[in-house]
């Protein structure tokens, strides 16, 4: 949390701040009389606060966010690391199929994805560095890994890109059968020709390569 909140500090638009506030709220299932109260003042007064700024009572702002378990620097300026789309959708947007040679295009010659393994009660995602090596998906992972499934197993891998910016983005999907590479020659071609650093570091000696049954992706854009 923050300490005291100078008079130097404020929102370049209390619009935004009351909507940061309106928005935590929601995502923390409260009431705006909840987090008054817990503030300290009256409904009324957390209205007027947003609608006014920091200037017209810094430390009533300071008791806000500390109600809402955030800091004041969130509330008037938004998250520095907030996910994609924040800024809304196209005002025309337009939804397209990918060709199959456009997807292969998009995952490129590697990145970081999504692998979804089948798992118990629900399917579950590990984000993991991946390469693509004559159109199948390579990444590397521990031995007993979670993402490091048992060979045969059915699973999915998921890349995509968001821009805030023109409010567009595409997503590729690649659905197959995982493969352990076993074979210490091809571990060594892999090693020596594909870009595969796991960000997450750790010994991961383990290979796993997807074979698509499937490829299919979308774009989303404006016209």
């Amino acid at each position: 949390m923050e300490g005291n909140v100078g008079p130097e500090t404020h929102a370049s638009d209390p619009g935004l701040l009351w909507r940061r506030i309106t928005d935590r709220i929601r995502q923390l299932g409260l009431t705006e009389e909840a987090v008054a109260q817990q503030a300290g003042m009256s409904t009324r007064y957390l209205r007027q606060l947003a609608a006014v700024g920091t200037d017209f009572d810094p430390q009533a702002l300071y008791r806000v966010a500390a109600a809402l378990g955030t800091t004041t620097q969130e509330l008037l300026e938004g998250r520095a690391d907030p996910p994609p789309g924040q800024a809304g959708g196209a005002p025309r947007p337009v939804l397209t199929r990918l060709t199959e040679a456009e997807c292969w295009d998009r995952l490129g010659p590697q990145g970081v994805g999504r692998v979804i393994l089948p798992a118990e009660p629900a399917p579950v995602a590990f984000p993991v560095n991946y390469a693509v090596d004559a159109k199948t998906v390579v990444y590397r992972t521990a031995l007993q890994g979670a993402a490091a499934p048992e060979g045969g197993t059915v699973v999915s891998f998921e890349v995509d890109r968001i821009d805030d910016r023109t409010h567009g983005g595409w997503s590729v999907l690649v659905a197959g059968a995982a493969e352990r590479i076993e074979d210490a020659e091809e571990v060594r071609r892999l090693a020596r020709e594909c870009i595969v650093e796991p960000w997450a570091g750790g010994d991961r000696p383990a290979w796993i390569r997807v074979r698509p049954d499937s490829v299919s992706g979308r774009r989303i854009g404006a016209l």
